[in-house]
């Protein structure tokens, strides 16, 4: 009876020491900022450590997608894979038997990993899986969004007061309005395009849309500053600097933004918007508080042209 349990307990050990065991790990995500994907499998109990006695093969739904022959020293790539390798040869002989692959050949689903060394093997599993997240971080993302209609609340604010308070011929008005209508559409088809998951070419032109016609808002200032002042004081032009020291940084951090994911400079893009936002913010200020007495205090040039015109006219009537 002892002699039937003790090859029993041997034949135990002889199975547990032909088979390979792994680290394993259940599920791997993928974002669309991942240009390449690592499937774990890593052996924990490797005896030969030699990577002429291994072969190791890779399955996707099944499928064998890529294998490595130590002994021939020989790959095989399905035509669907043909980036696939092992994160490092060298680590082999380590139990490290992760298999690399480009982001867009990975498709999600279930991939095993065999492993045979010598008359031992094992096999392991994982999952891949899609994380579909945000380009930007949420509060980056709300913060350049809130901006962006701050940005186009104040000018309309100061569209409106100039509108009311002064004179504008009506090629100005229709100018105006248009203006008005084209940063507004502008920012509406930006945020939608932006605040979609992921990053894509839609998200990327998102951003572009909300930094890059910005630029309208300088000349439209100009404008708005001319029709209250006609020559222009010192502190509108330091005003229309402010705008334009804003509105290329916005446009750098697009740059910077554009080439990286996730991207590690989208405070570049909310410092810039931030500088527009102060501008229009003060120059709204500026003209609600100065207009009024440059209104009441007419220029000294228009204080000459005045009296010169009511005597031009006197002599045609004499």
């Amino acid at each position: 009876m002892w002699q039937l349990a003790a090859w029993v307990l041997l034949s135990a050990v002889g199975v547990g020491s032909a088979q390979l065991m792994f680290n394993v790990t259940d599920v791997v995500q993928k974002t669309n900022c991942n240009k390449t994907v690592i499937l774990p499998c890593h052996v924990i109990n490797l005896n030969e450590n030699n990577p002429d006695v291994m072969f190791v093969t890779w399955k996707r739904q099944g499928k064998t997608i890529f294998s490595f022959d130590g002994g021939r020293k020989e790959f095989f790539r399905d035509s669907t894979v043909p980036s696939a390798n092992l994160v490092s040869l060298v680590d082999l002989p380590k139990g490290i038997a992760s298999l690399r692959l480009n982001s867009e050949e990975a498709d999600v689903g279930n991939y095993s990993c065999e492993v045979t060394e010598s008359n031992r093997e094992g096999e392991t599993r994982v999952e891949l899986r899609k994380y579909s997240g945000s380009w930007f971080l949420l509060v980056e993302r709300a913060i350049i969004i809130a901006l962006l209609f701050v940005i186009v609340a104040l000018c309309l604010a100061q569209l409106i007061l100039v509108a009311l308070k002064y004179e504008i011929g009506p090629e100005k008005r229709m100018g105006v309005i248009v203006a008005a209508v084209f940063s507004i559409v502008v920012a509406v088809v930006g945020t939608v395009l932006f605040v979609q998951d992921g990053y894509t070419a839609q998200n990327q032109t998102g951003l572009g849309l909300i930094v890059v016609p910005a630029v309208i808002f300088v000349p439209l200032q100009y404008f708005m500053f001319g029709i209250v002042f006609g020559s222009l004081p010192q502190a509108t032009f330091a005003l229309i600097g402010l705008q334009i020291l804003g509105y290329v940084i916005a446009v750098v951090g697009f740059a910077l933004c554009v080439s990286a994911c996730p991207p590690i400079h989208g405070s570049v893009v909310v410092a810039g918007l931030a500088i527009l936002a102060i501008a229009n913010l003060l120059s709204l200020g500026y003209v609600f508080i100065m207009g009024p007495r440059m209104k009441d205090h007419p220029r000294p040039g228009k204080a000459v042209e005045e009296p010169l015109n009511e005597l031009q006219s006197y002599v045609i009537r004499e």
